[in-house]
C-alpha cells in the first residue's frame, strides 16, 4: 500500500479530509515552526487522550501500544503549517485547563470513564465550532489569502504552489482524534491485531462468509 492509499483508507474512516496529508503525499518535510513543539508532559498527555479515544482490549494493544505521541509529533513538526501547529499547541493547553476546570485534576489522573465522557463532550464541541459563524468569516478570509497568495504564485510561472496550497485549521481535538485514528491504524499494533491482516491477498471473492463480530480487514 502506497501514502495515497493509505491515506484515502484512515479519510474514509473518518468521514473527511485529514490535516497535513498534503505534505505528508509530497513526502517533503514543513519548512515552518519548529523542530522542539512538544515538552514531555505534552507527549505524555497525548498518549493519554490517544489511549482514552482508542484503549486497549484483551486481543490487542491500545494507542499508547502503537506510541501514539510519537506519531503525532512527527506530523504536526513535518507535515502541519506554522498555524496548524501553533492551533494544536494551544490546544494541548486548553484542553488541560478545561478538565482542570471541570474536574479539579488532570486528564491522566480521570478514571477511563471520565476520559471518554470529557473527550466526547470535546468532540461534540469541535464539530459545532466548524459551524459557528466566527468560524466560517476567519475560515473565508484565509481561503481567499490562500486563493491571491496561489494567483501570484502562478504569475511567477509557480504552478505547484496550488499543490501546497494551506488550509485554515479546524478545532484543535479534530486534529488530535484524527492524528490517534491516522497513527493507530497504520501502526503494526493496529494493522495486525485490531484489523485482520493478509499480506498477499489472494483472490476477489464478493461473498466471504462474515460472521457478526469479526473484525473488519485491514487494508
Amino acid at each position: 500500500m502506497n501514502r495515497r492509499e493509505a491515506l484515502a483508507s484512515v479519510s474514509v474512516l473518518l468521514g473527511g479530509a485529514l490535516v497535513g496529508a498534503e505534505v505528508f503525499l509530497a513526502g517533503c518535510k514543513s519548512t515552518t515552526g519548529s523542530s522542539n513543539l512538544f515538552a514531555a508532559e505534552d507527549l505524555a498527555l497525548l498518549d493519554e487522550i490517544g489511549e482514552a479515544i482508542i484503549p486497549a482490549t484483551p486481543g490487542a494493544g491500545g494507542a499508547k501500544a502503537a506510541g501514539i505521541s510519537a506519531f503525532m509529533q512527527t506530523i504536526v513538526t513535518d507535515c502541519y503549517t506554522e498555524m496548524e501547529q501553533q492551533t494544536f499547541k494551544e490546544g494541548i493547553a486548553t484542553l488541560t485547563e478545561a478538565c482542570r476546570q471541570q474536574y479539579k485534576t488532570t486528564f491522566s489522573n480521570l478514571p477511563q470513564t471520565e476520559k471518554a465522557a470529557f473527550l466526547t463532550a470535546l468532540y461534540a464541541e469541535a464539530k459545532a465550532f466548524a459551524a459557528t459563524d466566527a468560524y466560517k468569516r476567519a475560515k473565508e478570509v484565509f481561503d481567499q489569502q490562500q486563493e491571491e497568495a496561489v494567483k501570484a504564485a502562478a504569475a511567477r510561472n509557480d504552478f505547484g504552489a496550488r499543490y501546497l496550497k494551506a488550509r485554515y485549521p479546524p478545532h484543535y481535538f479534530i486534529m488530535m482524534r484524527q492524528l490517534t485514528l491516522w497513527g493507530y491504524f497504520s501502526s503494526e499494533t493496529g494493522m495486525t491485531k485490531a484489523l485482520r491482516y493478509v499480506e498477499t491477498p489472494g483472490r476477489y471473492d464478493g461473498a466471504y462468509p462474515y460472521k457478526k463480530g469479526d473484525k473488519v480487514w485491514a487494508m
